[in-house]
């Protein structure tokens, strides 16, 4: 303390020796030394392992919150797992904090069952929610049995029955989506119906997929866009764009943007996976396969066959370490053990000789073959291209409008469509031709109306028509089939020259515009150039040229087919298996062969299938529960099928996967294996097979390397979905199958873990394996720091964990300048992830430095923001807008009243209660006078059921939690 002033120096001195000489005082020397050593200031070093865990039980805090705040219904507490109750629970407090949550775990862990308990969470009091759950239509009966067996209160919509449904159904507060990464696209008028129906009924919404994301961020934002704003304010921005791309200026980033910085709409601009994986941390609960077997999974001794826990690392009966090769298992219900299997990849391959000119296959696979499907115009792909600027007759509304469509689809669906083509040739010779007879004859079509004057029928421009996750059809086919056509008449399947497919073209499209009309837009021939019926012509001409090439497909010659009939007959002649293709075609054609070939107890499963459901019972009773339904003479054997049967379902009664064609999204093949490795599979091996040609890997990564380049020299691919295209990186993927590499079908590691789930798992294990943590982490003081060694390259520096003034997580890494390495939260942890044993080093001499520039960072960065009001058309919104233009102008008169300032008071600076936050959309849906709602909430205010209790956040100033120096050891 300094005091200058002569006087007051001496009156301070004399206090004090009146205080220290006063016999009635107490010596508290031990204590203050006690208090000084067990503060932030201590003389001796903290050990760096406790730093390490005391940022993990703050960073858990939100996880340990919902573990506390949220229980599982009774009925359901021996059902789910260790791992699941606590990720229900997780998301149960995201749910309630923010209106949504998405539920990432990967395959074959039990989002189902997890989702299902997270609405009985919710529909028991005091919330009482009934759940409206939207699925695809092969998942509508699976949860249709989840509801009737978890007595849950639902409502089951498929959705496809979206659009037709939702504009009139009643209220439900609670929505499921299930595999929500098929609503990615938010153009499409499927998502704008489920958005307006979770908006108009504030409904709740719980999001399943293992998959969130396809390569690109904006699926992820336009997920959280179903019950979200995109101004909807976040907490926190997009460090890492910020820092990169806008040289951490907020100015900059405004300026380029016209948004705020700390919303949704901001993270939409940054395509850095730091930034999504801290936005998701708020809303997503996601955990891998080797982080449950690592954190909750027992092992067995190979030793002496005792039990450890998943954190003993010594047998506690012999002393043995354990081992990476040692067996992993989960406890089910019945205390009957599940092992995770092992799944391994198999190659099979079938021949293909260039040398063999009867080898149908290599005549498809032929450089002529492949440089006319490079060199195809498919104009019907890009009719925006061929479109007259200044048409004969201007164009009618209904005209311009589908003009304009066809403007921006450009060149992008001609990129997708001879991607396809490609696809099909890799599946089945039999579907490629099936698919190049089909643009002939569409072709044809259109050359008939051109030269005749009718106007041409235009279908989908939708991208999503070639993506065989949605739609495994050909987009080639046309509705009046060849059923249409007389016996002896020539059709797209037996046409043997261009006049013939011209001919069938001409009675084709007479069904087109009568019974088909509807299915159509239909624009007049002389809209379009005349380049247009050219590029027509020269296509069928090349396509023409291919089938003389290939000639007619004869299965008895089908290499391909042998050695599926092999695989199912001689290596696994006993054994359920399960067949992927990408297309419809290639089943049915696979179907029909094998049963041809004498294959018994066999079934065929496509988009179009009435009832997948029932199939999925018959291949795989026990694990569908439906043993007592399915007689053994009923049960199949082998089951081919699309992806339709990728995603959702449970076909844990085979352990064996067949790619017969192999996707060009190779996420896919993870899809697929998880159908079969999930929890209950009883193998201890899931054999994944793939088609390869014998002559090798590299033949077929030339050919898809060759249509890339061709995508990218007519810029065919700017702007669409990558993962339908795929890269050269993927082709070391390809050649990981070929070599039978044994991890390539794992899931991701635990980088894609949540961080609330991550950090909360550390904290439990810490305190599983030493109790006395329990006690001693929460209790450590603010502001304790460590310093650690590293020995590897890290950049060595300080960590900072800080609690912002509005209770907001930011952490951030500075090196030994005090530049910002990174202020990515799971980044910081893993990087200061150390052992109860490593010791603590002298601290860097500008440690504290380091720590105030890193708060000052941050405190610029997290200002203050008072109370969030959230978007314009929310309640709290509303409701605080309009009761202070009604205080505004009743102030003053006897009207007045203080009640009412502090009710407006608490909704700006506390979020609503759920009951008031209903009470307010009813009564605002009605019309309600600015009195009669000044006097319900005044009566919501003083029954205390207006406002959620506040949460403390100690003071306005930033809280340093802790902090980790790392140096050279």
């Amino acid at each position: 303390m300094d005091v200058l002033d002569h006087d007051a120096a001496q009156k301070l001195a004399k206090w004090f020796e009146d205080r220290w000489n006063d016999r009635c005082c107490v010596d508290i020397t031990n204590e203050l030394i006690r208090a000084i050593e067990e503060s932030w200031a201590r003389e001796e070093a903290l050990c760096p392992y406790w730093i390490y865990i005391k940022m993990a039980y703050h960073l858990a805090e939100e996880a340990r919150a919902g573990l506390s705040e949220f229980e599982i219904p009774r009925d359901m507490r021996n059902i789910l797992l260790e791992f699941q109750s606590a990720a229900v629970r997780i998301a149960a407090r995201h749910l309630e904090k923010r209106g949504g949550v998405i539920l990432g775990d990967v395959v074959g862990l039990g989002k189902t069952l997890m989702a299902t308990t997270l609405a009985r969470v919710f529909q028991e009091p005091p919330h009482l929610l009934e759940t409206l759950i939207l699925c695809p239509k092969n998942l509508v009966s699976m949860w249709e049995g989840y509801v009737h067996r978890y007595r849950l209160i639902a409502k089951v919509v498929s959705i496809t029955q979206a659009q037709n449904i939702l504009p009139e159904l009643r209220r439900y507060r609670l929505v499921i989506i299930d595999e929500s990464h098929n609503l990615r696209n938010r153009e499409g008028r499927r998502w704008a119906v489920i958005r307006d129906y979770i908006e108009r009924n504030t409904s709740k919404s719980i999001l399943l997929s293992a998959t969130p994301y396809n390569k690109v961020y904006l699926d992820l934002a336009n997920q959280l866009r179903l019950f979200l704003h995109a101004d909807d304010t976040i907490g926190f921005r997009p460090e890492e764009y910020l820092r990169r791309e806008c040289g951490g200026r907020v100015d900059e980033f405004t300026r380029r943007h016209q948004c705020p910085v700390n919303c949704l709409s901001a993270f939409e601009k940054s395509g850095y996976s730091n930034d999504w994986r801290e936005l998701m941390r708020l809303f997503m609960v996601r955990r891998t396969r080797s982080f449950v077997e690592r954190n909750y999974a027992y092992t067995e001794c190979q030793a002496c066959n005792a039990i450890l826990t998943p954190t003993q690392n010594n047998c506690p009966s012999c002393g043995r370490i354990k081992s990476k090769d040692d067996k992993r298992f989960l406890i089910l219900e019945g205390d009957v053990r599940f092992y995770f299997p092992k799944r391994s990849p198999r190659t099979l391959s079938f021949d293909c000789s260039d040398k063999d000119t009867h080898d149908q296959f290599a005549r498809l696979y032929s450089d002529r073959v492949v440089n006319i499907m490079r060199d195809l115009h498919l104009p019907r792909y890009g009719l925006g291209n061929y479109l007259k600027p200044m048409p004969d007759s201007p164009p009618t509304p209904e005209e311009d409008r589908e003009m304009r469509n066809l403007s921006r689809a450009g060149k992008r669906l001609i990129g997708f469509c001879r991607t396809n083509l490609f696809k099909r040739l890799e599946s089945s010779g039999n579907s490629f031709l099936l698919s190049v007879r089909r643009h002939i004859l569409r072709n044809h079509i259109y050359l008939h109306a051109i030269k005749n004057g009718l106007p041409l029928p235009v279908g989908t421009q939708d991208s999503a028509l070639f993506d065989t996750r949605n739609d495994d059809g050909d987009s080639e086919d046309l509705p009046c089939g060849t059923e249409q056509r007389g016996a002896n008449r020539p059709n797209e399947l037996t046409a043997n020259s261009l006049h013939e497919f011209a001919q069938v073209a001409a009675s084709d499209y007479a069904l087109l515009t009568t019974r088909y009309a509807n299915n159509f837009t239909w624009l007049r021939a002389n809209l379009f150039i005349d380049d247009l019926a050219k590029h027509l012509k020269e296509d069928a001409s090349r396509l023409f040229e291919i089938l003389s090439i290939a000639a007619q497909w004869q299965p008895e010659k089908d290499n391909k087919l042998k050695a599926l009939y092999n695989l199912l007959t001689q290596r696994h002649p006993d054994e359920k298996a399960l067949v992927f293709s990408q297309f419809s075609d290639t089943v049915e054609y696979l179907n029909e062969k094998l049963q041809d070939l004498g294959i018994k107890k066999i079934a065929a499963v496509t988009g179009d299938t009435e009832n997948p459901a029932s199939y999925v019972k018959k291949f795989s009773p026990v694990s569908n529960d439906a043993r007592d339904e399915i007689p053994p003479s009923e049960e199949l054997r082998v089951l081919i099928s699309t992806d339709v049967l990728s995603e959702g379902q449970n076909l844990q009664d085979a352990h064996i996967i067949v790619n017969y064609d192999l996707p060009w999204a190779i996420i896919r093949l993870v899809q697929r294996a998880g159908r079969v490795d999930r929890i209950g599979q009883k193998s201890k091996e899931v054999l994944c097979h793939t088609f390869l040609p014998a002559e090798g890997v590299e033949h077929l990564i030339r050919l898809r390397s060759r249509i890339r380049h061709r995508l990218q020299e007519n810029a065919e691919v700017i702007g669409t979905d990558e993962a339908f295209f795929e890269d050269e990186q993927h082709d070391n993927v390809i050649r990981d199958l070929f070599t039978e590499r044994a991890d390539m079908l794992n899931d991701p590691e635990d980088e894609e873990v949540d961080l609330a789930s991550l950090a909360y798992q550390i904290w439990k294990n810490a305190g599983d394996v030493n109790p006395e943590l329990k006690k001693i982490i929460p209790d450590l003081p603010n502001v304790v720091f460590s310093t650690k060694p590293v020995s590897d390259e890290k950049t060595t520096g300080v960590m900072v964990y800080v609690r912002t003034a509005d209770g907001n997580d930011a952490l951030a890494w500075l090196d030994e300048d005090g530049t910002v390495v990174t202020e990515a939260q799971h980044e910081i942890l893993t990087a200061a992830a150390c052992e109860p044993d490593t010791p603590a080093l002298q601290r860097l001499e500008n440690h504290h430095k380091l720590v105030r520039k890193a708060v000052e960072g941050i405190q610029k960065e997290h200002p203050l923001t008072g109370g969030q009001l959230g978007r314009p058309s929310s309640a709290r919104r509303r409701a605080y807008e309009r009761l202070k233009d009604y205080a505004e102008r009743i102030s003053g008169s006897l009207f007045d009243r203080k009640s009412l300032h502090s009710a407006i008071g608490a909704i700006y600076e506390q979020s609503l209660t759920e009951y008031a936050r209903d009470i307010i959309n009813r009564e605002l849906r009605t019309g309600i006078s600015d009195e009669k709602f000044a006097e319900i909430i005044i009566s919501l205010y003083e029954e205390g059921r207006l406002c959620a209790p506040k949460e403390e956040t100690g003071s306005n100033e930033p809280q340093i939690i802790c902090s980790l120096g790392i140096r050279r050891g």
